[in-house]
């Protein structure tokens, strides 16, 4: 899990943007329950979760570049070289 102290400061507008994705996301995985409580067939199930990973992928993917041009730009800047093996083991997590 994530570090307690740290923070990540995000605009309005970038807030609204993350949260949207989030809100169809989760709407994503509500559709998949109830497809599953209707006894729909596997193979569309199975579609719609492919489907909620990607999202998932994208909103990673959003929140990894995010994440080295704020926080670790930032940090290298002041001289915290420890945030490299940070996104040295985040970069693991994420392609694993």
């Amino acid at each position: 899990m994530s570090k307690c102290c740290k923070k990540t400061e995000r605009n309005n507008e970038e807030k609204k943007q993350l949260l949207s994705r989030i809100n169809r996301i989760s709407g994503q995985v509500n559709g998949i329950k109830k497809m599953i409580e209707e006894d729909n067939y596997c193979n569309d199930i199975l579609i719609q979760i492919v489907a909620a990973e990607k999202s998932l992928k994208s909103l990673a993917n959003i929140m990894f570049e995010n994440h080295i041009y704020r926080c670790i730009s930032k940090d290298i800047e002041k001289g915290n070289m420890e945030v490299v093996d940070e996104l040295i083991s985040l970069f693991k997590r994420f392609n694993d």
